[in-house]
């Protein structure tokens, strides 16, 4: 779809033809599961079982950046969590798990998410991070979708249930986006479109028992309210700086070489479970990398990475575990606290901000400098962060 907003100008929103599943692995579980981790980025020559299709690719010249429609791996101080084609995920997590739950307490093992999820890719240039984050996830947050929503490098990403395609298109519908005809896009063919109904009256198979939210600062406010009830509250490792890179392509005769280096550099930074580590790999772009930057010295920068270590970035992290995994509007309502009304007029500015979607936990990205201010802006108190 092509958003066509005062917000979002030349914004391309598009579906990525695949099935995923989301995989959660406890931390004290990371080196049971580290092969399967390192098999699954970088797909061996001997392939067994699903692995086969991507070492197929392999051989046929594709490079393992690009092998797959979308792959997040992530590695943070709650979780590893992985979402991938649900093939790939079954066949290489599977067998760890067998070893890893040697009782019947199952909860020590990895979980792969019963459902298939779809995702789709968001490219386009006129917001700020923070207020992308808010307009994209907004229609679906009023419209009671599930979603994880992912800011790379290059792009967002908005992962759903597949269950709720049909729920997605609707809700974008009723915001005025169109089918475009031969193309697998929507358009908004006015750009300064008004809804003449309900963000939610044309989606929703089943009437909640709760109804939703009327706005987005509604849906702040039971969002907060969630998260203060469930006792969920921020977590910020003082020691934790991050940094936000990518790949290099900058010279064609240089890729593989590039590659090489990414390779080693990854696998360096993934064998000794690193503190926070998010990889995305998409079939288009260059490898998206967002990591503490102790790990940076496994890369050759220069040559191999995009990345100014002069921005270095905060997470705050929310360990969602305490909810169901289709709780609704959590992204929505921090972003709109953040980078939206935060508290009225008190502060001058939003807070610019991205965000990381894992199985059980949300992180906030933001700026050394701003997060005070952040920590302001979500009512938070030292007494209530939890520092390591």
């Amino acid at each position: 779809m092509e958003l066509q907003s005062s917000l979002l100008m030349s914004a391309k929103v598009r579906f990525v033809d695949a099935r995923l599943a989301l995989v959660h692995i406890p931390l004290d579980q990371y080196q049971t599961y580290l092969q399967s981790l390192l098999r699954l980025i970088f797909p061996t020559s001997q392939p067994i079982g699903a692995v086969e299709e991507a070492s197929h690719q392999s051989e046929s010249g594709l490079s393992w950046v690009n092998r797959y429609p979308f792959l997040n791996v992530s590695i943070t101080p709650i979780e590893c969590s992985i979402i991938c084609p649900k093939v790939f995920a079954e066949d290489l997590f599977a067998a760890p798990r067998q070893v890893a739950v040697s009782s019947a307490d199952t909860r020590h093992g990895a979980t792969v998410s019963s459902e298939d999820f779809v995702v789709m890719s968001v490219e386009g240039e006129g917001l700020e991070a923070g207020k992308r984050v808010l307009e994209l996830t907004s229609p679906l947050a009023l419209a009671g979708i599930s979603i994880f929503f992912f800011t790379t490098y290059f792009s967002d990403y908005i992962l759903v249930p597949a269950k709720s395609k049909v729920q997605v298109v609707r809700a974008l519908e009723d915001r005025g986006f169109e089918l475009e005809a031969g193309a697998e896009a929507y358009v908004n063919p006015a750009a300064h479109h008004h809804r003449n109904k309900s963000s939610t009256s044309s989606f929703s198979p089943v009437s909640p028992s709760t109804p939703p939210p009327a706005t987005v600062g509604e849906l702040q406010a039971r969002t907060f309210a969630l998260l203060k009830r469930r006792e969920i509250v921020p977590r910020v490792d003082a020691n934790l700086r991050l940094l936000n890179c990518a790949g290099r392509r900058d010279y064609p005769s240089n890729f593989s070489t590039n590659e090489m280096g990414l390779q080693n550099g990854l696998t360096k930074s993934l064998l000794y479970q690193p503190r926070f580590l998010s990889l995305t790999l998409t079939e288009s772009d260059p490898a998206s990398l967002l990591l503490e930057k102790g790990l940076v010295s496994n890369f050759d920068v220069d040559n191999v990475l995009l990345c100014n270590r002069d921005d270095l970035l905060v997470p705050v992290m929310l360990d969602l575990t305490p909810l169901p995994l289709e709780a609704t509007g959590i992204v929505c309502g921090v972003a709109d606290r953040l980078a939206g009304h935060t508290k009225g007029d008190v502060f001058a500015s939003a807070i610019d901000m991205s965000y990381l979607s894992t199985a059980r936990t949300g992180t906030v990205v933001v700026e050394e400098r701003a997060l005070d201010h952040a920590m302001e802006a979500l009512h938070i108190g030292e007494h209530d962060v939890l520092e390591h």
